[in-house]
């Protein structure tokens, strides 16, 4: 009984000793040529290296580099070098990657990570979206589809937009009559396809009766610049479903 209350005892003081990482800012968006910064707070650490890594959706995270406050410059990972990746610290737990010369390709979910001896494990977060823009980006390419026979059977109607794109990331809406739709819409993460583009579906659900009385939805896609944004109409009366 004593030995397990010791166990019991040593386990809640590891979870509760676990450091608290911090990354900012959530989001990062930069276009192309100029340089992108992200922080990361390692919390009570102050011995760990800060190991950055980088992750396309639906990818595996790769190791871009780590960094320590006792090193002369950071350690890469494969495919990852200077003066493209570089950390600098400004505290032993404060540290800085920085992306120069950003490109299309740059965009994705970077992580710090540290190891927290005290609690033997690691430490992750949250990550910080990199969103690369460009006025040379093409538009995305938008299918949106009406919704089904069988479904407007019952009190709903899903409309779904597929987008095409060269990035990872995008603002999707909808529009009813030219206002945002804010309620029943389902947006997944970007999917990486075998000929290296994104593609994002984005689902609304209405009301079939809205669906009846022919009222025009837009599907808008915007990968951060206005030449590459594309937009998508859809009505009853555009695809007339099987009766």
């Amino acid at each position: 009984m004593l030995l397990t209350l010791c166990a019991l005892i040593t386990a809640l003081t590891c979870v509760s000793g676990v450091t608290v990482v911090t990354q900012k800012p959530a989001v990062v968006t930069v276009r192309t040529g100029e340089t992108a910064t992200m922080d990361c707070n390692l919390g009570t650490v102050t011995d760990s290296s800060a190991c950055w890594y980088k992750q396309i959706p639906g990818g595996v995270p790769q190791y871009v580099l780590r960094n320590h406050h006792s090193y002369s410059s950071p350690s890469y990972g494969s495919g990852f070098s200077s003066p493209k990746f570089t950390s600098t610290h400004q505290s032993k737990s404060d540290y800085r990657l920085i992306i120069n010369t950003v490109e299309e390709g740059d965009s994705a979910v970077y992580y710090c990570h540290t190891w927290d001896d005290s609690a033997k494990e690691f430490v992750p977060q949250q990550g910080t979206k990199l969103i690369v823009t460009s006025s040379s980006l093409p538009p995305p390419v938008l299918t949106v589809f009406p919704p089904s026979t069988a479904e407007l059977q019952s009190n709903k109607a899903t409309l779904v937009c597929l987008s095409s794109q060269s990035v990872p990331f995008a603002d999707v809406t909808w529009l009813t009559g030219g206002s945002p739709v804010s309620s029943g819409i389902s947006t997944s993460t970007a999917v990486h396809r075998p000929d290296q583009t994104f593609q994002i579906s984005s689902s609304l659900t209405i009301h079939t009766s809205d669906w009846n009385m022919d009222q025009l939805y837009t599907c808008k896609v915007s990968l951060g610049s206005q030449t590459s944004t594309q937009v998508k109409d859809i009505n009853k009366s555009s695809c007339p479903t099987d009766s």
